[in-house]
């Protein structure tokens, strides 16, 4: 197996139009339940569906969370790099201008295999790593969220320096000027060389501001309210007045709730006929045969669950996202039910494309589940947010620990007997035992992952 040093600047020797292409489409904010093919009767997503139809549906897949409110930077970078939330927030988000070279992206894996790589949309993961990733780009959002109809976009910059005199203000919805980019990308002709086309969208992440032709399909009082929707979270999680939880009064109302629900479906129906294009512009390239095409979500959305409307939180709606593989030899129309993370993208791409994944990275290779959709990757999966919320689940079990301002709280869920988990069962004695292995368990996979925190502490 080559090193790490050589996969990141050995010569493209490893080039061959034999190897596949891949197409990966990422969506801002959506959680995992927002797919029509994937059982949610409300929201419109022809598009997503064909894929889930034409591939693998990872039911189970989750973002480890993040170390900073903005979730959707250490998402993508667990994505690009097979690292640990602990890791990329030491070497990438808190480095964006200067990114820890050890930290591979996996675009910057395939441009040094020989690929062409195009990266177009939300890039979140500083100037630098997107210089080091790409060959080729154009309509590149190097910030985190912005007014659909005026995000400040740049095109690619060989020289890496992006001055604001290159910046400009985006003229159409974000995800068509997005999608534009990579139609364009993708009827350029013959391709001599294998690429990579990362699209990046930044909806369904509010400002939720649909176009009318997609707003109208959803009138708030035919949606229906979740099952754990509350007016107010039952307890002060350690962030209560982050900025996405002031997005709508206190306490929630079914009725803005609604309103909040629809809104975000109509964003959703709209990056997904915005994908559809996309996929359309594969078909006609003759490229959608040797294209493995990747759609995920880079975190999940509360939208009046529990009480909360963002992501700053460790329950399933806002860490659990849509991840569906499809392309040459995967089985169509499978669903893979083993717990899997964003990060483990990264060593999968390399798996598919023939070459090695960095070493020493946390992530695993989703092809085993692939090849069998049935088949184990995980026996557990932990999150983070910030300093005071950690949690692991199991296939049926799901311990989340709180140490906020000194007071500890702690959650146990039958994610079999109640996956909106609304039953918290970490004070009946009969679950004494499997909080404390639980509990054990977790300590020792945030240290294997990199976490510095020490539960039994009274400060973490």
């Amino acid at each position: 197996m080559l090193s790490r040093r050589q996969i990141l600047y050995a010569p493209a020797v490893l080039a061959g139009r034999q190897r596949p292409n891949f197409l990966v489409l990422l969506t801002d904010d959506q959680r995992f339940d927002t797919i029509g093919a994937l059982g949610n009767r409300e929201v419109r997503t022809p598009n997503m569906d064909r894929l889930v139809r034409s591939g693998v549906a990872f039911t189970q897949a989750s973002t480890q969370g993040g170390l900073t409110g903005a979730i959707c930077m250490p998402s993508r970078a667990q994505l690009l790099t097979g690292r640990s939330v602990f890791h990329v927030h030491r070497g990438i988000i808190g480095r964006q201008n200067a990114p820890d070279p050890s930290l591979a992206a996996f675009p910057e894996l395939l441009r040094r295999a020989g690929y062409v790589t195009y990266g177009t949309g939300k890039w979140h993961n500083g100037r630098p790593l997107y210089q080091r990733s790409f060959s080729a780009g154009g309509s590149v959002f190097f910030g985190g969220m912005a007014d659909h109809l005026k995000t400040p976009v740049s095109d690619y910059d060989p020289s890496g320096e992006y001055p604001n005199s290159k910046t400009r203000t985006a003229e159409k919805f974000s995800s068509e000027l997005f999608a534009d980019s990579a139609v364009e990308f993708l009827e350029r002709g013959d391709k001599t060389q294998p690429f990579l086309l990362y699209l990046a969208f930044t909806s369904p992440h509010d400002p939720r501001m649909a176009p009318e032709r997609f707003a109208g399909q959803y009138p708030p009082e035919r949606i229906a309210l979740p099952p754990s929707f509350m007016p107010q979270h039952p307890f002060d999680n350690g962030e209560m007045k982050v900025r996405d939880e002031l997005l709508a009064a206190f306490p929630r109302t079914p009725e803005e709730i609604r309103r909040h629900i629809a809104a975000y479906y109509a964003m959703i129906s709209e990056v997904d006929h915005q994908i559809g294009r996309v996929l359309d512009a594969l078909e006609r390239s003759g490229e959608a045969a040797r294209t493995y095409v990747i759609f995920a979500g880079d975190n999940g959305l509360a939208v009046g669950r529990h009480g909360l409307l963002g992501k700053q939180n460790l329950y399933d709606h806002s860490i659990r996202v849509p991840l569906v593989i499809a392309g040459p030899g995967i089985p169509k129309g499978r669903r893979a039910e083993s717990l899997c993370q964003l990060m483990d993208l990264c060593p999968t791409i390399c798996d598919l494309a023939g070459i090695p994944a960095p070493s020493g990275i946390e992530a695993r290779s989703l092809k085993p589940a692939l090849d069998d959709p049935r088949a184990p990757l995980r026996d557990s999966t932990v999150y983070a947010y910030r300093n005071f919320q950690r949690a692991i689940r199991t296939d049926r079990w799901k311990l989340i620990l709180y140490n906020v301002k000194g007071v500890r709280t702690t959650q146990l869920f039958d994610l079999r007997e109640d996956p909106h988990e609304l039953k918290n069962l970490a004070g009946e004695p009969s679950q004494a035992a499997r909080v404390r292995e639980l509990a054990a368990l977790l300590q020792n996979r945030l240290t294997e992952a990199g976490d510095t925190v020490r539960l039994e502490a009274a400060k973490w």
